[in-house]
């Protein structure tokens, strides 16, 4: 985006405006918490026109007023309609070289230019406009598919409940339109679910995206049985089933991307909600370096998976990023002199050299099957993608006993509660003390937006309000203790903290992207102890937090906060769940 010196001088350059109005409308526009560009022209200062033709001049961009302008239906949907509105950008045209015209208000969103270049496989040029040429342009996705929509009659809409009229529905141009409109903006916008909700006169969709759920669109009722009926024929599910849940996959795969989306469909009051999971199978695996851990954290972690034999636990609630941690422990262990297999469900990172299996319960593979028989392909290195049950707890203890290095994920709050949770599937309490080699709890928290961060004192009201929640006293010696604060400051108004204000690069959230917040134990001679008098989880966290043997996922998320990477409200959420 241009910066806001850029838009002074272009106006002062331009006798758009003299030196001493500018500093009193700025004043003004600060005073009613609004960008002092779109104050100008709300308050007819100066003209949204001539203002962007000029900043246009000025960065050496074409100018286009999209105004009255008839834009091709074909090109205008080359761009998705929820792209175009997350970035207030419009395909208006194409040369007769096969060159994309853009019209946008932001000459720098070079990420979102790529993946259109990308998708339709042809180079853009992009032209500056104006909000409001934008804005009066979105409309026009609205009326076009308003018209498509009413070009399916009525009666085919109604009568669509058997599978060979749905299957002509689907197939209609304006349903595989929305659809794809649907995936392409989930994959743009890194989406982790898709969720599209019937009621009783529209449909929601929404994705969560870094975790939080957000509604993006709302789809006429009629059109609804169309995108049932599109997404069971890509899942291969049946299409007259419709009081039954199914479950199904489909994949979406090109040069750029390989997302794999997996299908849930269950029977609601007001007809079929669907939720599709994406998973990035192109994904570049990441390194533990790359995961978050403070360096003491990840100083334990390599030397505990240096341990020839034993078992690594890593837990938390689901979507809290497990399985992530584990591919980047087993990509570390990744060399050709060991055999890796893993036992998954699903397989969600495809990894070179390493044999994964997939479990598949209706054949009765599960992880207790499939790690019986994973025990005789002589592997040095096992992965179980969760110990659900005391059958798979049993078989992954004794293999860590007989030498095998184990990695695994379980549903438990801390790390402390892990060796309870064990306790509690019925495994022996030596066994436990004896295989079980380090613990790693984690949490995902919302990184803050690079874009729009900034800088701010806690005020008495949020500093009341987070005394009430953790102890100031024990947070300001934490930051001390980590070297984040000077030693002599004591009074935590007096420390910056950092925040995002809220941009179109966020949707507006302040945050993007997410990151690890964790505690790890290591298991010591003392735990083993512990274990063995079959201490709870209470117990154990207090010895653990005692001894220094360990800092909490709180006091993790606490430093990072401090540190400017996410906010204490982020964190204190996180943690609330």
């Amino acid at each position: 985006m241009y910066t806001i010196p850029q838009i002074k001088k272009v106006l002062l350059k331009e006798n758009m405006v003299s030196k001493q109005e500018l500093i009193k409308h700025i004043k003004a526009a600060e005073a009613e918490d609004q960008f002092f560009l779109d104050y100008l022209v709300d308050k007819k200062v100066i003209n949204e026109e001539a203002v962007y033709e000029a900043l246009a001049r000025s960065l050496g961009k074409h100018f286009v007023n999209l105004k009255d302008r008839n834009i091709r239906q074909d090109i205008l949907f080359l761009i998705p309609e929820m792209i175009a509105k997350t970035h207030d950008l419009i395909a208006y045209d194409k040369s007769e070289d096969g060159v994309l015209k853009i019209a946008s208000i932001d000459p720098d969103d070079i990420q979102t230019f790529e993946f259109i270049e990308k998708k339709n496989r042809m180079p853009v040029a992009v032209a500056l406009t104006t909000p409001s040429s934008i804005k009066e342009s979105l409309h026009l996705y609205h009326q076009s598919l308003e018209i498509e929509f009413k070009n399916l009659n009525d009666n085919k809409l109604a009568s669509a409940t058997d599978g060979e009229n749905l299957k002509k529905l689907a197939t209609d141009l304006p349903i595989i339109r929305v659809v794809n409109s649907m995936l392409e903006s989930a994959i743009f916008e890194k989406a982790s679910d898709i969720h599209i909700e019937p009621h009783e006169r529209e449909v929601n969709v929404r994705y969560r995206i870094d975790g939080i759920l957000r509604k993006v669109m709302i789809l006429p009722r009629n059109i609804y049985s169309g995108i049932v009926a599109r997404i069971k024929i890509l899942a291969n599910l049946k299409l007259d089933e419709h009081r039954l849940p199914q479950d199904g996959r489909f994949k979406i795969a090109d040069e750029n991307y390989q997302i794999s989306f997996r299908v849930s469909i269950i029977p609601v009051f007001d007809g079929e909600k669907i939720v599709m999971r994406l998973l990035d199978e192109s994904n570049q695996l990441l390194n533990l370096e790359d995961l978050g851990f403070r360096e003491g954290d990840l100083k334990k972690i390599k030397t505990g998976i240096t341990k020839s034999y034993g078992m690594i636990l890593v837990t938390g609630p689901t979507g809290s990023g497990k399985s992530t941690t584990l591919y980047a422990i087993l990509n570390q262990l990744n060399v050709p002199e060991v055999n890796i297999a893993t036992i998954e469900d699903p397989i969600e990172y495809r990894m070179h050299d390493i044999n994964q299996s997939q479990i598949n319960p209706k054949i009765n593979f599960t992880f207790a099957t499939g790690l019986r028989a994973l025990l005789r392909q002589d592997p040095d290195i096992i992965m179980v993608g969760e110990i659900r049950d005391q059958e798979t707890a049993e078989i992954a203890i004794h293999a860590a006993m007989t030498g095998h290095k184990v990695l695994s994920t379980l549903h438990t709050n801390d790390a402390s509660g892990t060796l309870p949770r064990l306790l509690d599937m019925g495994i022996v309490p030596f066994l436990i003390a004896s295989t079980v080699n380090m613990i790693i709890a984690q949490r995902l928290v919302r990184k803050i937006c690079p874009h729009c961060i900034m800088s701010y004192n806690l005020t008495k009201e949020a500093m009341a309000d987070l005394s009430d929640q953790l102890d100031i006293k024990e947070f300001i010696r934490l930051l001390r203790q980590e070297g984040a604060i000077e030693a002599e400051q004591k009074n935590i108004s007096s420390l910056l903290f950092f925040k995002g204000k809220g941009c179109k690069k966020c949707g507006e959230s302040g945050y993007k992207g997410r990151l690890g917040i964790y505690e790890i134990i290591e298991i010591t001679d003392e735990i083993k102890d512990l274990i063995i008098s079959k201490a709870s989880a209470s117990q154990i966290r207090k010895f653990v937090q005692q001894k220094k043997l360990m800092s909490s996922m709180l006091d993790d998320g606490l430093i990072k906060a401090k540190g400017g990477v996410t906010t204490i409200e982020e964190v204190l959420r996180v943690m609330k769940e």
